[in-house]
């Protein structure tokens, strides 16, 4: 199986998962999928696969996903829930940092057989660390604003997708140019640079397109609330 239709399958499995708890769990299944989210894409980010020739990591389906659960949140329970959904993942990753680097402290005895794999996983490099905490709160508080002005403006239920669509593509952008540039302005060259923002951002394009029939499924639920 080529490495492009497992990421299509991949991509759909992770919608349909996002869907299913939320059918099961409501707005706090919604709650924990954004923390979930955010520690599974600075796992997978580190994986790098090529797709359609060019290298990428697998880390922008799951983290459209936070995209799509924080529009989904704001449609149907209003900014002031959906913001707060921001912050709860921003805590997260935090938490997260914090709590590895700690656990890389502690030294293995004589029957493990983890650490090393461990430390590759979880040993930081400061600049993608500060550039993901800082494009994620700033992107992902801009697609709440985003999605409540479009909302206004555009607020029919069957123009749902220009909301969802429109805050994510900007708010997505945003985050895609300060988390490459904090990462690797000056560590590779800058054509580079460039390149990887571009390809970064055609592939969330097409997962924030791929996520358009989710969102209108969610919408059309009604969830076990707990």
């Amino acid at each position: 199986m080529s490495n492009e239709l497992l990421w299509l399958i991949f991509c759909l499995v992770q919608f349909g998962l996002l869907v299913l708890t939320y059918k099961l769990f409501g707005l706090t299944g919604l709650y924990v999928w954004i923390g979930f989210g955010i520690v599974a894409a600075n796992i997978q980010v580190i994986k790098m696969v090529n797709l359609f020739g060019i290298s990428a990591t697998l880390g922008n389906i799951i983290y459209g996903s936070i995209f799509l659960a924080t529009d989904l949140i704001n449609e149907k329970y209003g900014r002031k829930h959906a913001q707060r959904a921001v912050f709860i993942g921003f805590v997260m990753m935090i938490s997260f940092t914090i709590i590895t680097q700690l656990a890389l402290k502690f030294s293995p005895n004589e029957y493990d057989f983890a650490q090393d794999s461990l430390a590759t996983i979880f040993t930081l490099l400061p600049r993608i660390t500060l550039g993901s905490l800082i494009a994620y709160l700033i992107s992902q508080s801009l697609d709440v604003i985003l999605f409540d002005k479009i909302k206004s403006k555009f607020g029919s239920p069957n123009q749902l997708w220009i909301r969802n669509n429109g805050s994510t593509l900007i708010s997505q952008a945003i985050d895609t140019a300060i988390f490459t540039f904090i990462a690797f302005l000056g560590a590779v060259p800058f054509a580079v640079v460039v390149e990887i923002f571009w390809f970064s951002y055609v592939i969330k394009i097409v997962t924030s397109l791929l996520d358009t029939p989710f969102v209108y499924w969610m919408r059309s639920i009604k969830p076990k609330e707990i």
